[in-house]
Parts: structure tokens; C-alpha cells; sequence
């Protein structure tokens, strides 16, 4: 009786023993990354009732869009903002002082506004009992990830899984990135001087939004685009608007244009331009911002581990539910596919914790809107004029120019248009797309119509206060049907 009370205590000690030197811990749900998809869904995940598990690299949940893309690129296009209104009220009768810039002062504001978001969003995960671990996540296979935690490993069992690990920049080869003068979207946010020539490599929205704040501060910033005009994909009325007013910002904009090769030579960059019919040039300029788009970050994941495969650019396929190949792990936001934006990668993360949780429910939106905050921002909704053209839809479009609205001109800022697609035969809305101040904020009743169903009778007959840029939305409607009280069209 002894030996076997002896067997059964030793048994016992032994396991004691396994499980302290165990790393092993299991959840319900896993999320890997915690952007814009990844806390969202966790967060939403623990409200349905959940056990989750949130895995990231940073100490809090917010991912590149709030510690290096979103929130600080618009702290520092605020700041732009505030310069320009400055230069702007002479016309308005106020003079103020040339602006003095303090670039540390400047950063720290912004890395404050990084601190306040990361730590709310940090106890929240908290509060709903999230556990949180910070290190990087790979699959050892289609239940479980090991996380390397800065040299400890640690090995994770889930029931379901959620990849939400965003994108990267884009690098061009063969680029002297080691000269410390080539900058990328991230680098970029960091400001640490202030070149006096910026060449920028991208006329997309993250090149010009960066270069609009560096030419604010005092650069003088050039762009080089490879196509024939600037946002490739935005509404070519509205971009045309913008470039005006970058025209008059940027030292220069090279379209059709590409960089040849890049030199460094006595601390800056040679750079040598290939133009149109094979025209040759060279430029040295100070440091050189590359921005031609970003990659899924879908590698080291350990996919090979699970059934899970990537396309031909690197996504990983899912279905309306998010899920990849294996049923029980979903993938959301950037590595998922286009388009890449966070509000996007928000609503993805919501289904597929609500699909783990067993609801009804899929990921099919009529419309996901864009902004490009510059100045003037420039949103859009729907098809864009082009697309619909493509698609040969029988449309029908109107437009209003700000040099109408009275809210624009209390601004100074008549730069701005507003515009419908619309089906000729329903009138139903397809598309909308504005410029001006506070398109982005605007964007969002024209996301509304579309996700609803609403004819551009809606639009005119939902009365807006007088005077907002809103009521542009109001106007152009009313335009459609040549009825508007401000601005007159022959029929």
C-alpha cells in the first residue's frame, strides 16, 4: 500500500513538475496581429463570450496603422493643415507671424498621440479580459503556433484562429538603402530633419499625404510617377483639382517618368530619371522617400505548416466569411487582399469573430469608401466615371463645383467638387466622389446611399443644414436634375 501510495505521489510531482517548466498555454481563439483587424476582432470576439488570445509585437494593440501609418501620418497632416491656414489668412485680413517649426517638440506631440490611443486600446484588452502576449506568431501547424518572445518560446493550442498581420513597404532593388537617406512610410513619420530637397518615389496616396506634410515644413519636394497622372485609381476629375494645387507645393511632378538609378555621392542622392521617348536626367536631392505601394505580410507565418496557401502576390485567399483553406483559421485586413485600408480590415475582423462565435453573417459590403488626405483631401465611394465606362453602364453624371457653395467660399477653399454616378434608368446611386476640405468626413453619407439602395432622389429630398460642405452632396442631386438654385446648366 505504501509503494503504491509512493508510485502515485512521485506520479503526481512529475506532472506538477511538466506542467511549471510547460510553456503551453490553449485559448478558444487566437489572433495574430492587433491592427485595425486584429483588436477588433478580438475585442468583439471576448464580447460575444470568447476565450481570446491577442499576439503582437508592440506592448499594446493598434498595429502600423496607429504606431506607424494612420493616426501619426494625420497628426503631422494636421500640422500641414495648420501651416497652410496660416499662409492662407492674409487673404482673409490676418497676418500672423512667419511659423517657426521645433521638430522635436513636434515629434513628441505626435508620439504622444501614438501613446494615448496604444495605451486606451491597451486597457480595453484589458477590461474584456483579452490576454495579450507580445511577440511573433507562427503556425506549427493548423492548432497550434509557437510565439518567439525575444528568444523564449512559448507554444500555443487554439480551437480557431485569426491571421490580421497587415502589410509592408515596398522596396525597389538595388536602392542604397544602407546610405541612411532613402526613407520609407515609416521612416518617413519620424522627422528627423527637415531635407531641403525630397524627391518622392509614387504619386500614390501614402507619397503624396507624406509629401505634403514635408512640403509644409520647408522642403522642397519633387514627385516621380511611372503612369500618366497622379492616383491611378482615384476619380480623374478629382485628381485633376489636387494636382492643381500640389503644382503650386512641389518644386516638381515627373508623370511618365522613372527613376533609373540612384547614387550616393558626398552624403545626398544622385538620381537619374528615364522620361517619356527614353529622355534622360539627373537630380541630386537630399533624401529620397519611396512609396510604391506594400506588400502582404504573409510570410514566416509557417503557412507551409497548414493548408493554408498564397496567391500570385502574395495574399491569402478567403472566402465571404474570411476563412482561408483551413476552415477554423481566418485571415482579415491587408494579408486578405485588396483594397488596403483599415476600416476595411475593422468590419472584416467583426464577421469573422462573429462567424467563429456561429452567427450568420458574411463580409459583402456594396462599397468601401477612400480617402487621401491631402490637401484637398479627396474621397471617393462606389464606381468611380472610369469604371463605369468600362463596365459600359448606362450612367448619368452630376456635378458641383464649390465655386457655388457658400461654405467653401467662407473658407477661401472653392477648390472642391462634388460629384454622382448615377444608373440612368433606376437613378439609383453607383458611385459618389468629392474634393475639398473634409471630403473624407463627407464620404461617408455617400457610403450610406450606396449600401442602402438609395436614388438620387433621396439625396435631393433629405434636407441639409445650410451653410455646410455637406449640402454639396444636396446640391449636386439637385443637379441631376437640373433644378439646382445655385448652380445653372443648360438643358
Amino acid at each position: 500500500m505504501r509503494e503504491a501510495r509512493s508510485w502515485i505521489l512521485d506520479t503526481r510531482c512529475l506532472i506538477l513538475k511538466g506542467m511549471m517548466n510547460s510553456t503551453n498555454r490553449s485559448t478558444h481563439v487566437v489572433v495574430i496581429g492587433a491592427g485595425p483587424g486584429g483588436y477588433p476582432a478580438a475585442f468583439h470576439a471576448a464580447d460575444l463570450g470568447l476565450n481570446v488570445m491577442l499576439i503582437d509585437e508592440e506592448v499594446h494593440p493598434g498595429g502600423v496603422c496607429l504606431y506607424r501609418g494612420c493616426i501619426p501620418s494625420k497628426a503631422l497632416l494636421h500640422v500641414a493643415r495648420v501651416m497652410n491656414d496660416n499662409d492662407e489668412a492674409e487673404q482673409m485680413g490676418v497676418t500672423f507671424a512667419k511659423p517657426k517649426v521645433d521638430i522635436d517638440k513636434m515629434r513628441s506631440w505626435k508620439n504622444s498621440v501614438i501613446q494615448r490611443m496604444t495605451q486606451g486600446l491597451g486597457q480595453l484588452s484589458k477590461i474584456r479580459n483579452v490576454q495579450s502576449i507580445q511577440g511573433r506568431a507562427r503556425f506549427a501547424d493548423a492548432h497550434h503556433l509557437i510565439v518567439d518572445q525575444g528568444g523564449k518560446e512559448e507554444k500555443i493550442s487554439f480551437e480557431y484562429a485569426i491571421i490580421a498581420t497587415g502589410s509592408h513597404p515596398t522596396q525597389i532593388p538595388n536602392l542604397p538603402y544602407d546610405s541612411g537617406l532613402i526613407l520609407d512610410s515609416a521612416s518617413a513619420l519620424e522627422i528627423e530633419t527637415i531635407p531641403e530637397k525630397l524627391l518622392v518615389i509614387g504619386g500614390g496616396y501614402i507619397g503624396l499625404e507624406l509629401g505634403s506634410v514635408y512640403a509644409a515644413l520647408g522642403s522642397n519636394v519633387s514627385v516621380v510617377e511611372m503612369l500618366p497622372r497622379l492616383l491611378p485609381g482615384a476619380d480623374k476629375d478629382l485628381v485633376t483639382i489636387l494636382a492643381k494645387r500640389l503644382k503650386n507645393k512641389f518644386e516638381q511632378i515627373m508623370l511618365e517618368t522613372r527613376v533609373a538609378e540612384i547614387k550616393k555621392e558626398k552624403g545626398q542622392l544622385n538620381v537619374k530619371f528615364e522620361g517619356k521617348n527614353g529622355a534622360e536626367s539627373e537630380i541630386t536631392f537630399d533624401k529620397v522617400l519611396v512609396s510604391v505601394g506594400r506588400k502582404p505580410n504573409a510570410e514566416k507565418l509557417g503557412l507551409e505548416n497548414t493548408n493554408i496557401k498564397t496567391d500570385s502576390k502574395g495574399f491569402i485567399p478567403v472566402d465571404l466569411q474570411r476563412r482561408t483553406h483551413e476552415p477554423h483559421i481566418f485571415a482579415i485586413g491587408d494579408v486578405a487582399g485588396e483594397p488596403m485600408l483599415a476600416h476595411k480590415a475593422t468590419h472584416e475582423g467583426i464577421v469573422a469573430a462573429e462567424a467563429i462565435s456561429g452567427e450568420k453573417t458574411v463580409f459583402e459590403p456594396q462599397a468601401i469608401p477612400a480617402v487621401v488626405f491631402t490637401d484637398p483631401e479627396i474621397a471617393w465611394v462606389g464606381i468611380t466615371e472610369a469604371e463605369a465606362k468600362e463596365q459600359e453602364l448606362d450612367v448619368k453624371i452630376a456635378k458641383f463645383p464649390w465655386a457655388a457653395s457658400g461654405r467653401a467660399t467662407t473658407l477661401e477653399r472653392n477648390d472642391g467638387l462634388t460629384k454622382l454616378i448615377v444608373d440612368r434608368k433606376t437613378e439609383r446611386i453607383l458611385g459618389v466622389a468629392i474634393t475639398g476640405v473634409s471630403a473624407g468626413d463627407m464620404i461617408a453619407e455617400g457610403a450610406l446611399a450606396i449600401e442602402m439602395g438609395a436614388n438620387v432622389t433621396d439625396l435631393k429630398l433629405t434636407i441639409h443644414p445650410h451653410p455646410t460642405l455637406s449640402e454639396t452632396i444636396m446640391e449636386t442631386a439637385e443637379v441631376f436634375f437640373g433644378s439646382s438654385p445655385h448652380f445653372y446648366q443648360k438643358k
